[in-house]
């Protein structure tokens, strides 16, 4: 007799894709368990025509998800990290943070370019990815795309965009890593706080005696320094600031940008930590760098 675990999704085939992986842990690490994905659309799937800070930001994207947790319509809900808001709800906390996929960003360019133009329109709604972009590519043009990886792509060819940027980490995962022309380090585009990581939400008051062993402590240390950092500098969903760890052992490597508002420049630091102080590095460095702007 199996014991059924119900995790919730977005509809698209990365969300899907992102909770099977989830699904596979969960019955490699629990036998007597066995897993059944429930989608839903969410509101950030339904409204396209609009960029995320005119319609309300992260929360768009797991409203629904928090819903049906909160309700007991499903039991553990699957997000990639980054799309989570920054302030987490205390009767729906993270449970555990999969393995780190590849947090770069990458660059895509439509068929029949090998390079981006001298002067290239490049899609993208990310105010972190084109601040940054810019300054590699300082005569692009920059004009808003929304949707998953599928909608983006063909946006890409029918819309009179030259390029268009993602996370590694999507393509990755949906084995289209052939469409990726360029790797940007994460030196050259600091990534969104938690990318490439994948969140397993649940219910404060249940407990699972496996849930444990789906935790990767590396990424929970990343994850804690990443959106410390973020929640400090007050960067919501539409802010460009970003925020990556690298995790070595012990110790961890923040580096961030802040970007301020009032005066339009951002400023880029980093700084070395323990992992069992992740959270106060984060608010270290953020005011370390709101002090130099």
């Amino acid at each position: 007799m199996y014991t059924v675990i119900r995790i919730g999704s977005r509809e698209s085939a990365l969300a899907v894709k992102q909770a099977e992986i989830i699904k596979e842990m969960i019955e490699k690490e629990a036998p007597g368990i066995r897993a059944e994905i429930i989608t839903m659309k969410t509101t950030g799937d339904k409204i396209l025509d609009k960029s995320l800070e005119k319609i309300g930001g992260k929360g768009l994207f797991v409203k629904e998800l928090d819903r049906a947790l909160a309700e007991g319509r499903i039991d553990l809900a699957v997000h990639s990290l980054k799309d989570m808001p920054m302030e987490e709800r205390e009767d729906l906390p993270i449970l555990a943070y999969s393995r780190r996929e590849d947090p770069r960003d990458v660059l895509l360019l439509r068929k029949g370019l090998e390079d981006l133009p001298e002067a290239p329109v490049i899609g993208t709604s990310s105010r972190r990815r084109s601040l940054q972009m810019e300054a590699l590519y300082p005569k692009c043009t920059f004009r808003g795309i929304r949707g998953n990886v599928q909608t983006r792509m063909y946006k890409l060819e029918t819309e009179g965009y030259d390029g268009t940027l993602l996370a590694a980490a999507g393509l990755n995962r949906l084995g289209m890593e052939k469409e990726i022309r360029r790797y940007f380090s994460v030196e050259e585009m600091i990534p969104a706080a938690g990318q490439g990581i994948l969140a397993v939400q649940g219910r404060k008051e249940e407990t699972y005696d496996w849930i444990a062993r789906l935790d990767c402590p590396e990424s929970r240390a990343a994850s804690q320094a990443e959106r410390q950092f973020i929640r400090t500098v007050d960067g919501g969903c539409t802010s460009p600031c970003a925020a990556h760890a690298r995790v070595e052992g012990n110790e961890l490597k923040l580096s961030g940008l802040y970007y301020d508002e009032k005066t339009g420049r951002y400023v880029k630091g980093s700084l070395c930590a323990d992992t069992d102080h992740a959270a106060h590095a984060g608010e270290k460095l953020a005011q370390e760098l709101m002090r130099r702007v």
